[in-house]
């Protein structure tokens, strides 16, 4: 039997990737003063996302879920803010005419200050510190003072995620993502490169449509689909203690919904079937995810489904791989015939990013080719199973980084010292993100054409 269900319920479950505190009654006060504070997402706005997901577990849209591996406070600034914004676009577009659906849009942003570790410690030149749990917990520098797990950061944190939020409404909503301004989107450092190019041809063609539809009387006043675009906010729920001040119930319907993002998910760290992390989860109302890597069995898949999602509600819950391009060809099968099997209805993604880190000298990489190994294999298990493959993951950034190797700026090991800003993972930059949203549109062009026909064939 499964326990009744409360925003604290899960503080009587088994936890881990947690920051011990050293002033509890500080804590205490801190998650206080974040419950009196004002809903940063509403319930109707991930309402909205969960049906928008819905229509991509039908196979009738697409999931582009992007973003930094961890924000930070030194980096917070309009201008970040907004290259990640017009990346995502550009992405966003590139899929579009590609995958010739909608794409739903959702940022690694405003609430992604937490990450999981996979030491406790860290251990530099023979000193041992606590690790990095991200700015949310504790500060990046190598001192025993920084690295005191701090809960007055829980309250920045807040406040920079409401501060992001407002900002990227205004670019959603204020006339920025109108189409007619695709030229604009491009990135300074973008310009002039291969992608730009692609990318340029592209938005005459879409300056071409446009135009038609303008002659037919469908312009940015007349059809707001043009001039504006939903854009929705998600991050790891790692920090229960954080997610928990922010859960509120919606007046509207008298459900539970964490209102730090419009959807949430548990890592594959953190995914245990009786922990705190999926305890928390399984009580609120918004779209939630879960992490599945090698290690994942399709036993422990359906009993991580029927937890997080015992109405089969479609577009509630998303399952994304993140196998290693080593591993997906031969892990991500099982998994998607039990949930045929049993006739559950999830979205799948794919997270290319988590699978394929390694270490070059000092630095962790992410080399470019098998992130779009990793893809590839994805969509393949899902035309050979005949399931939709229904969306991405990814970690990158607007910034012009050098983190992950390769791609068509053919970025070496011994270039990654340049401009290696992460304060964590490594990053697609916007040149390498747009290059793997022009193969995969092309994949999903080859699909549809297969479909259709197939179809044909059939009729």
């Amino acid at each position: 039997m499964v326990e009744k269900w409360s925003p604290d319920s899960w503080r009587r479950k088994p936890i881990q990737q947690v920051p011990e505190y050293p002033d509890p009654a500080k804590l205490a006060a801190i998650e206080d003063q974040l419950r009196n504070y004002p809903p940063l997402v509403f319930a109707g706005e991930a309402r909205r996302l969960k049906l928008a997901l819905a229509r991509v577990a039908e196979g009738k849209a697409f999931l582009l879920q992007g973003g930094d591996c961890a924000e930070s406070f030194a980096e917070f600034h309009p201008n970040n803010i907004r290259d990640m914004f017009r990346v995502l676009l550009q992405m966003a577009v590139v899929l579009t005419f590609g995958a010739a659906c909608p794409v739903v849009k959702v940022g690694r942003l405003a609430g992604q200050f937490a990450k999981p570790r996979s030491a406790p410690t860290e251990t530099i030149d023979g000193i041992t510190l606590p690790a990095y749990r991200g700015d949310m917990v504790n500060g990046m520098e190598f001192t025993p003072e920084a690295r005191i797990p701090d809960p007055e950061r829980m309250v920045r944190a807040y406040n920079q995620s409401a501060a992001t939020l407002n900002l990227l409404r205004a670019f959603a909503q204020g006339g920025y993502a109108d189409l007619h301004k695709v030229h604009q989107w491009t990135l300074g450092f973008v310009a002039g490169s291969q992608q730009s190019e692609r990318y340029q041809d592209l938005a005459n063609r879409l300056d071409e449509t446009l135009a038609f539809m303008e002659a037919c009387g469908l312009t940015s006043e007349t059809t707001p689909q043009i001039r504006e675009t939903d854009f929705f906010t998600s991050h790891e729920a790692l920090l229960l203690n954080y997610e928990q001040a922010l859960t509120r119930i919606d007046s509207t319907t008298g459900d539970w919904y964490d209102c730090s993002a419009h959807a949430l998910w548990v890592g594959d760290r953190t995914r245990a079937l009786d922990g705190a992390h999926v305890e928390f989860l399984r009580g609120v109302g918004n779209p939630v995810g879960f992490k599945a890597g090698p290690s994942m069995t399709p036993d422990d898949l359906l009993r991580l489904i029927d937890l997080l999602n015992p109405h089969n509600e479609p577009g509630r819950l998303t399952v994304i791989s993140r196998m290693g391009a080593d591993q997906v060809a031969a892990k991500l099968p099982p998994l998607i015939r039990a949930v045929q099997r049993e006739g559950r209805v999830v979205v799948w993604a794919c997270d290319p990013m988590h699978g394929n880190t390694v270490k070059a000298g000092d630095y962790k990489t992410r080399s470019f080719d098998r992130i779009l190994a990793e893809v590839r294999g994805y969509f393949a298990v899902h035309r050979a199973e005949g399931t939709h493959a229904g969306g991405l993951h990814f970690e990158m950034t607007g910034q012009d980084v050098t983190e992950c190797i390769g791609g068509a700026q053919a970025i070496t090991p011994a270039r990654l010292g340049d401009r290696y800003h992460t304060h964590c993972d490594p990053r697609l930059n916007a040149n390498q993100a747009l290059e793997i949203a022009f193969l995969i549109a092309e994949a999903l062009k080859d699909e549809r054409l297969r479909v259709r026909r197939l179809a044909s064939l059939a009729s």
